[in-house]
Parts: C-alpha cells; sequence; structure tokens
C-alpha cells in the first residue's frame, strides 16, 4: 500500500457549482497530498465562479472552460447544445484564455432523452468542431465528454485534427476506446470503475493512456453515496490489480500522462511526482 504525502501530485477535474462547503473540500484535498485541481465548466453561466476560484486559491485550482453537450433548461429539464450557448461563452473564453489549462468539459452526448433527430446531433457537432478548433488555436487539450457517443466522438476529434484529448468515464465498446490510444488520446478511470461493466476498458487500454478521476460527487464507489478526491486511490488500486503493477507504477505513469496531457501546470511549478491525473465532477 502507497501512502499518498503533500509530494504526490494529484489533478483533479472538478465541478465547482454545486458544491456549498468548497473551503471544507479545498482543505482536506490538501491534507489528502493533492497539490492542483481543475476546475471544470460546464456552461457560460458557470465561468465568472470557476475564474473566481482559481484566483482564490492560485497554483492550486485552475480553471477549464468550455460547453458541455448537455445544458440545463431547469432543475428537471436538459437538452442539446446549441452555437447560441456558444456565443455566450467565447468571448469569456478569450478574455481569459492565458489562464486556462484546458477546454472543457466539451463532447457529444447521445443519450436517446437528448436527441430525437440528426439535426439535434448535428448542433452537438457543430459546437464541439468548433470549441475543438478553439483549442488547437490555443494549443490547450480538450477535457471530453461521449455519453452513448464513443465512436462519433472520437471520429469527430481525428476529423478535427485533435491530438491532445482526455475522455472521461467513457462507456464506449473498448475496441472503439482504442482507435482513440491510436490518436494518442487520454482516458480516464473513476473509481466507480470497481462496479462498473467497463472494467474490460481498463484491461485493454495501455496504462500509458490512462489519468485518474473521480467525478466527484458522482461514479463514487458505492451508488447514492457522495464521492470525494480522497477516493482517487480507489481508481488507481484497482488499475494495480488489474494490470499486475505496483500502485506506485499506477501513479508515476499517471501522473506523467497527466503532464504530458496538462503542459501548463509545469509552467505553473506543479510538477512534483508522481501525479494522479484526478479528475472530479465535484461541484466545489
Amino acid at each position: 500500500m502507497c501512502l499518498l504525502s503533500v509530494n504526490e501530485l494529484m489533478l483533479v477535474r472538478v465541478y465547482i457549482r454545486y458544491m456549498f462547503d468548497v473551503e471544507e473540500v479545498i482543505e482536506s484535498s490538501k491534507k489528502a497530498g493533492l497539490l492542483a485541481l481543475l476546475a471544470v465548466a460546464e456552461h457560460a453561466g458557470e465561468f465568472s465562479k470557476i475564474i473566481e476560484l482559481s484566483q482564490r486559491f492560485p497554483g492550486f485550482v485552475f480553471p477549464c472552460l468550455g460547453v458541455h453537450p448537455v445544458q440545463d433548461v431547469s432543475p428537471e429539464q436538459q437538452r442539446g447544445a446549441s452555437l447560441q450557448d456558444l456565443d455566450a461563452a467565447l468571448p469569456v473564453i478569450q478574455k481569459y484564455k492565458d489562464e486556462l489549462v484546458a477546454i472543457g468539459e466539451v463532447g457529444l452526448d447521445f443519450t436517446p432523452r437528448l436527441v430525437s433527430s440528426e439535426s439535434d446531433k448535428e448542433n452537438q457537432r457543430q459546437v464541439l468542431i468548433h470549441q475543438a478548433q478553439i483549442a488547437k488555436e490555443l494549443d490547450l487539450p480538450l477535457n471530453v465528454h461521449s455519453r452513448s457517443a464513443g465512436r462519433p466522438t472520437i471520429h469527430l476529434l481525428k476529423e478535427q485534427g485533435v491530438d491532445k484529448a482526455l475522455l472521461h468515464a467513457f462507456d464506449g465498446k473498448p475496441s472503439v476506446a482504442m482507435e482513440g490510444v491510436k490518436a494518442g488520446y487520454f482516458f480516464s478511470i473513476p473509481p466507480s470503475i470497481i462496479r462498473s461493466e467497463q472494467q474490460k476498458l481498463v484491461k485493454q487500454l495501455p496504462l500509458e493512456n490512462i489519468c485518474l478521476e473521480t467525478d466527484s460527487p458522482a461514479l463514487g464507489p458505492e451508488k447514492q453515496v457522495r464521492n470525494e478526491p480522497k477516493n482517487i486511490i480507489i481508481s488507481a488500486e484497482f488499475i494495480s490489480k488489474i494490470k499486475g503493477v505496483s500502485l506506485e507504477t499506477v501513479m508515476e505513469v499517471t501522473t506523467q500522462n497527466a503532464l504530458r496531457l496538462f503542459p501548463k501546470l509545469k509552467s505553473a511549478g506543479v510538477e512534483n511526482p508522481p501525479v494522479l491525473c484526478f479528475q472530479s465532477k465535484y461541484s466545489i
């Protein structure tokens, strides 16, 4: 068992907006050995909060801005993203482009309740295409959602010439994921993997293409129990067991994967190995 220390870096993708106890989460994350949190947006209305948090916790919270393929109409209703959503986001992305470590969360979501026609899918594709081009122009990686759309998402990224992408909580077939591996993409594994049908994905993915995430407060080891950053070790331990390698190896390799994917972190002084690219839908 490898204990996490303050010299170990975990990169945590966090969903900031729902978290009422941000101070406590930040403090507990630091105590658990995390040295960086990646704060990820879903729509333009969240951008100012994420930038504010990155400025409030400089050198620890790093911002990622983007338009998610699923947009909230109300607490009970959602719809697919449109170019109008992107229009609202672009000025803020451009304003803070030098501070961003990634464009995200972006992607495709072809869940039947969200897409009733081909035009719905095309709207999402256009939003992703535009954000892929923005990421290329800014030389930033993409943080990608691909629920019920694994193959279309990977194919679109390849068509757009995207060479730096992290596909989180991938729910497609391992054979489809391998197309992403060939393109140089990374895949992040949440603690829910211990109860997931996607365990075959971990077996097939090369360790050199794996990062870790928590997707907090969702995708924890137990259903309907709030997931927390400290549970990242569960992902690492599971990968260690499946791959037949030491926990230390998993941590070291995923660290290097994270730093290759998010090079801006190095320039910010975040490079103490080993790194866990610790994604978290934690709403801070």
